[in-house]
Formats: C-alpha cells, structure tokens, sequence
C-alpha cells in the first residue's frame, strides 16, 4: 500500500501514548488535530467530516511505518530527544522489532559504534539491560500503538456515531474498520507477549488517566486470542480488502504464531490449534508468488505478483512514508555505497551481515543465500565494529522487478512482508515433522514447492528432521525478523548452539534462561508503580 498523506497527526502532549505508558498530569482534550500551522480544532469537529475515520484507521496502520508528523524526523510520535524522548530513527516500529529479533541472533550483527547508536553493541552481545535504549524506544512504540487503538475505539462507539448522526452506510465501514484497529492492537500485543512476556495492559475500556497494570504472560495472550475470535466475522475474506490492510487471513496467521508458540508463552501445547489455523491460511486465496525470490523483497513487492503470496505488510513509500527505519534502514544498513547503486539507494550504512555460525547453518550453495556479488571478506568477525569482516547478503532492495530504481534515491519504496503464504508452509512443515501435526508427505510437498521456486534443488523426504527445518526457515525467512523467535522456540537460543560474540565473547557462551525476554525500560518501571521487572534484570 502506497499511503496518501495523512493529516490527522498532532497528539497534544503526547497524551495517548504518555497516558497508557505511565498516566501524565496532563489533560486530555481527545485528538487536537493540525490541519495547518495555525488551526488545530478538537475530536468532535474532527470527527464531523465523514472521511475522518478512515484517516485515524490510516494513522494507526501507518504507525508501523513512520514515526511522527514530518516526512522522516520531525516532531516525533514519541517526543523530541529534548524533552525525554527517544531518537526518532531508533523508534521506528519495524527498525525496532527487526533489531531486537535479529541482532540478538546468529542471523545479524551490526558494526556501528556508541558515540552515534549506544547500547547498541548490547544486542549484538546480548549482554542489554533495562536501560537500553534501543528496547526503551521499541517498548514505548508498541505501547504507543495500542494507546492510538484504545483511542479510536472509545471514540467509534455506537452511542457516539449515534450523537454525531452519522450515516447507517458509514456505521457499517466504520465496523470494519474498529475490526481493523483491533487487529492491529492485537498484533502489537503479540509483540510484547513475544518480547516481554508480561506487560502494561489497557484496552478503549479503561478510564484514561489511571495508569495501566501490569497482566501475565498467560492473560494478554488469551485476551489477544479472544479478540482475534471476536473481530474475525467483521473482517473482509482474503485478499478482499485493500493491499496493506488486514483481512481474514491476516488473523488466522497471527492465530497461528500465537497457537505455534504457545508451549513458550504459556506452557501449553497448542500446535493442533496452530495446524487448524495454517491450513486456512494455505486454503485461501493467497497463494506462493510465482516470480523469482528476489522480487518477493523488491521496491515494486506491492504488485510485481508478490502481493499475492504477501498476507500482511508494512507499507513503505519513498515519497510518501519517509523514515530513518523499515526498509530504508534494511537496504542502507545491509550494504556500502558501491553495492547501495545496485539496490536503488545513494549510499550505504556499513551496518549488519550475518555471522558465520548462520551461514554454516544454511550452507553456500542456496540461491536464497544472494551473497554480495565478488565479496571476499572473512566470514569470521575478530572485530564486531568492521563491516568488512562477516558475511553480506542482499534481500531487501530499492529497484523494480524490471530494473528501475524506486522514487527516491535515500528512502524506499519496498514493503516489508510482516506475514506471506511461505512462512504458513513452513509452519505446516514444523507443525508436520516437529510436533507430529499435518502430513509429511504434504510438508515435504510445501518445502519444495518454495525450494524450486527459488532454484535450489527438492529434498527427499528422509531429509525432514527439525534441524532441517530450523535451517529452511532460515533459508526462506532470514531478516524478516523471526529468527530469536525461532531459536527460542526450538530450544536454541539460551544453550545448545552458540554464535560468535553471543554472550559478549568471540567465541560465543550460553546465555542465562532470563535472555529469552528483554526487561521492563527503567524509564517507565519509574513512572509506573504498577509494572514489575522480569526475572534476571
């Protein structure tokens, strides 16, 4: 989805997300929103235009792509650096999530150094606390998000629509869109059970200016499964809603993560849940895009054909959508500035590669593995700060499927593919070969049916075993953020296979059980007497 530009974007005093966080002293007067530089007007005449609440929905979807009020850094969701805030490029939802789910892993590992990006080195060694700014600025996004979607419901309400007349024709989509808002809390939500375990817990039902409490691990991830139930006859059938936005499958798929990894979230096996949910992701008309792999990641994903393998994404637009994060972080930061003019883009950031415990793992010979083309640096990484040590790979690109290269030169146009029909099949596999769900003839099926679509050869099914499995979504999914999530969930993440630099030494440690979760921000454990920190921090 190519967003048009929004322009209910001016949240006085950070209200809606300070309040949820940690309940400012500040007052409340619903949405101030700037039509111009010298006009704001309150939520009732906002809400007197009919098309206003499409445009709050847009808001609430584009907050996974943008970070404030002006086109790429300016006037930030989350507030200046100034005044406590944290810095607007870090904050970015994607860049968040992404740096979180992979630096801490095998599958990535960043050169940058403190002076510009601190606490950053933490991840890389996984040796973060509960002052790390990088989880600080994911945490108060999540939560942002949620405040957003607790606000827009509060302010849909039958009884309101009622006093402000509004059409039965316009009460109709505006149900559709509160199943979409919902939709997206619970996503967010999925982030924090998955990041956090335990978390702040509010929903449009509790009264603003109280300061949210803390819930378990076990409720939130009921409650998101509830709503998921609850919203999913409000929502368009597969692929029948706009690109970009959610449908149907959309919550089969987050269905089925939260069924899949439920024995780590809950202690409870859930993996026939989990196959019930996938078989209807791979049932519906979403289907495995036949085009090269390559175009699944490219600035034109919205409809080269990959849109229709692509179940939910993030949606970028480099004239539209500009930000220091989402794929405009994960082609500059993946690349120099030679490599940068092959992917669309002015220059590169000497970020992230891969370790070589990865590519041991996945093997050279993957056609999905696209090395950088007369790359020759050591796979080996002495210094973490030396781009030039480590393995490069390309994925994420600036340039169409024919050749061209996006809108703009310094941010991109590629969407990032949140949830596509390849990760469902694999799901299927793990479901198959690891818990003993599905068929193995029909897994095997799936894992060449993605195998020759990218050109590596079919596999035989005595090949299936979970190691096999683990590395397939590594070859498939790599940098689409699932891999701490995977290693976790295949016990491999604390013990049992260690990485260079895991644990902070270059030849890798285990790591303490307490590291599949990253702590509660000081920041907000300070603000709010309610939270508790988790174990180990």
């Amino acid at each position: 989805m190519k967003f048009n530009k929004i322009k209910i974007l001016k949240l006085r005093n950070l209200a809606i997300a300070g309040i949820f966080l940690f309940a400012t002293s500040s007052c409340l007067n619903d949405l101030d929103v700037k039509v111009n530089d010298d006009e704001l007007f309150t939520s009732d005449q906002f809400y007197s235009n009919p098309a206003s609440y499409k445009q709050y929905l847009a808001k609430i979807y584009a907050g996974l792509a943008v970070t404030g009020q002006k086109s790429a850094n300016g006037e930030s969701d989350l507030g200046n650096e100034d005044d406590g805030g944290p810095n607007e490029g870090f904050s970015q939802y994607l860049r968040g999530y992404w740096q979180l789910q992979e630096l801490t892993t095998d599958e990535a590992i960043i050169a940058w150094g403190e002076s510009d990006n601190p606490t950053i080195r933490d991840l890389n060694f996984n040796t973060w606390n509960a002052d790390n700014v990088f989880n600080e600025a994911f945490f108060a996004r999540i939560f942002f998000q949620i405040g957003l979607v607790n606000e827009y419901l509060r302010e849909t309400t039958d009884e309101k629509l009622n006093t402000r007349g509004v059409s039965n024709d316009l009460k109709a989509q505006i149900k559709t869109y509160r199943a979409e808002a919902r939709f997206l809390r619970a996503l967010s939500y999925y982030h924090a059970i998955d990041i956090y375990g335990k978390m702040p817990f509010a929903t449009e039902n509790d009264p603003l200016l109280v300061k949210p409490i803390m819930q378990s691990r076990d409720f939130v991830f009921n409650y998101v499964i509830n709503e998921l139930n609850s919203i999913e006859g409000d929502l368009p059938g597969p692929r029948m809603n706009e690109y970009g936005r959610a449908d149907k499958a959309a919550i089969w798929m987050l269905k089925a993560k939260l069924y899949l990894n439920s024995k780590v979230y809950t202690g409870i096996d859930k993996s026939s849940e989990a196959l019930t949910e996938v078989e209807k992701v791979i049932s519906s008309n979403y289907k495995i895009a036949q085009i090269p792999y390559p175009n699944l990641f490219k600035a034109d994903n919205n409809s080269n054909g990959a849109q229709e393998e692509i179940i939910f994404p993030i949606a970028f637009d480099g004239i539209k959508t500009r930000t220091f994060g989402g794929t405009t972080y994960l082609i500059h930061a993946s690349c120099t500035n030679e490599v940068g003019v092959g992917l669309g883009i002015d220059f590169g950031w000497q970020g992230y590669r891969v370790r070589q415990e990865f590519m041991q793992s996945v093997g050279n010979t993957d056609p999905r593995i696209l090395k950088v083309a007369g790359n020759t640096d050591p796979a080996s990484i002495s210094d973490y700060s030396k781009f030039e040590q480590g393995t490069k790979l390309i994925k994420f690109s600036n340039k169409t499927s024919t050749g061209a290269n996006g809108s703009d030169a310094n941010f991109a146009d590629a969407d990032f593919p949140l949830f596509r029909v390849a990760d469902a099949y694999l799901m299927y596999a793990e479901l198959a070969v690891v818990n003993g769900k599905g068929n193995i003839a029909t897994a095997l099926s799936y894992i060449n049916a993605l195998r020759t679509r990218a050109g590596a050869p079919a596999v035989l099914q005595s090949a299936l075993n979970p190691a096999f499995i683990l590395n397939e979504r590594g070859r498939e999914l790599y940098w689409e953020g699932y891999r701490r999530q995977d290693l976790i969930r295949f016990g491999k993440y604390t013990s049992g296979y260690t990485w260079q630099w895991k644990g902070g030494s270059m030849s890798g440690s285990d790591l303490s059980n307490t590291r599949v979760l990253f702590p509660i921000p000081r920041k907000y454990l300070n603000l709010n007497s309610n939270l508790s920190q988790n174990p180990g921090y």
